[in-house]
């Protein structure tokens, strides 16, 4: 008699996330030693100095004066239009590239992600990332019956290893007769690092030269979650004007979401942004990733998507919006720079962070690394190549000596 009834293609399936256990690890310390004596940089939220679930008030103060009907009722599969029209220019701001654009609403940045997938890659085919990346992009493509490939993010000098990204878009393209690439930048999680345009010009012109035949079909997934604590909107999206004017059959598409930049984690707003120099492509992006959400979870979150545009419609709210979200961009900034200056202090080789909520650390035995820290009554994540560092939760008063602390513990099991 079978012991199993799920389909073939489900046998086997168990969520183990590495970041819910080391967070569940950390409330248990904190509960048994008082929570001023543990450092939890588990978490993908910002944390505020009360460490406390940070909120923008601007965001909370709109959202609790929707009216009722604009809270409980059914949005447009596709997303409320205003809001589709204002993530379009929240995504470029003052550097929308040459192309026509459309945009699909999505649950969170990961429903982006999931619609991506599911409609620019081929069922059995591989899907291209970095070697740091964000655990769930493998769980999104096995789901779907593909698989997770990965490049080296860094060269020996820690800088885009631009050599291995070829080296794998060439090997797949000779496997396959289309690929779908994902780039989590800026502000990459798990690193902290941002594509540089220089970097970005190589990545484009390695793409079009893979695709330069016409038989190839190339997609770019540009997951844009953290982008809002990058640095200056303008100056963080300046290499999306590179995107102008691409060849038919490279296609380019932007994961935008509400949880970050809006403090609405739990609320799963974000969309799916499509460009191309051809409008035939755009309208058939529009129909397929509406198929896709239809078929996945109908519709979003009518209050969240409302938020969203009311804020931009409004001068003054935007401007007061704004600035606090400034302000929590400049205290991860200084997190970030306080880890970052003593790692270099104490000789820990954390990888070059650039800016947003993560940084990371390689290590032969990341979660040896991280049972050693529990010592210090420091949790952090492991992943397969080494320990992420959430800064977006650790109040600056924790920050200062935690690297000293991570190199020990390095040393201690390395």
């Amino acid at each position: 008699m079978s012991d199993t009834m799920t389909a073939s293609h489900a046998f086997g399936k168990e969520l183990s996330d590495v970041i819910f256990g080391a967070s569940a690890a950390a409330q248990k310390a904190a509960a048994q030693h008082g929570a001023q004596k543990v450092t939890n940089a588990t978490i993908g939220a910002i944390i505020d100095d009360d460490e406390k679930l940070a909120c923008i008030p601007t965001m909370e103060n709109v959202f609790r004066s929707l009216p009722m009907n604009d809270i409980i009722a059914y949005a447009p599969i596709a997303g409320l239009p205003g809001y589709l029209d204002t993530v379009i220019d929240l995504t470029f701001a003052d550097q929308k590239p040459n192309g026509y654009f459309s945009a699909v609403a999505s649950a969170g940045g990961t429903g982006a992600v999931h619609n991506a997938i599911a409609n620019y890659s081929e069922i059995g085919d591989k899907v291209l990332t970095s070697d740091w990346y964000w655990g769930p992009y493998n769980a999104l493509c096995h789901e779907q019956g593909r698989e997770l490939e990965t490049y080296q993010l860094f060269d020996e000098k820690q800088n885009f290893n631009i050599a291995d990204f070829t080296k794998k878009v060439e090997e797949l393209l000779k496997k396959q007769s289309s690929l779908l690439i994902i780039i989590n930048t800026p502000a990459h999680n798990p690193t902290g690092y941002s594509l540089s345009e220089d970097d970005w010009a190589q990545v484009i012109d390695v793409c079009k030269s893979a695709g330069k035949s016409g038989d190839k079909k190339i997609s770019i997934l540009v997951d844009i979650a953290y982008i809002d604590y990058a640095g200056e909107k303008n100056e963080a999206r300046k290499f999306m004007k590179q995107f102008s004017d691409l060849p038919d059959n490279l296609f380019v598409m932007f994961a935008f979401s509400m949880s970050k930049g809006y403090t609405m984690y739990g609320q799963r707003t974000g969309a799916l942004i499509g460009l191309s120099a051809n409008k035939t492509i755009i309208d058939e992006f529009t129909a397929v990733t509406k198929y896709t959400s239809r078929a996945t979870w109908s519709n979003i979150n009518r209050g969240a998507m409302t938020v969203l545009t009311k804020i931009q419609q409004d001068a003054a709210l935007l401007k007061q919006f704004e600035a606090e979200r400034e302000a929590l961009y400049q205290k991860i900034k200084e997190r970030g720079a306080i880890f970052m200056k003593e790692a270099a202090e104490c000789g820990l080789n954390a990888l070059p962070y650039k800016a947003g909520f993560f940084l990371s650390i390689p290590a032969k035995d990341p979660a040896a690394v991280c049972d050693k820290l529990h010592d210090d009554l420091i949790f952090t994540v492991p992943l397969k190549k080494g320990v992420r560092v959430a800064v977006c939760a650790v109040p600056a008063s924790k920050m200062y000596g935690m690297a000293e602390k991570i190199k020990h513990a390095w040393d201690a099991v390395q």
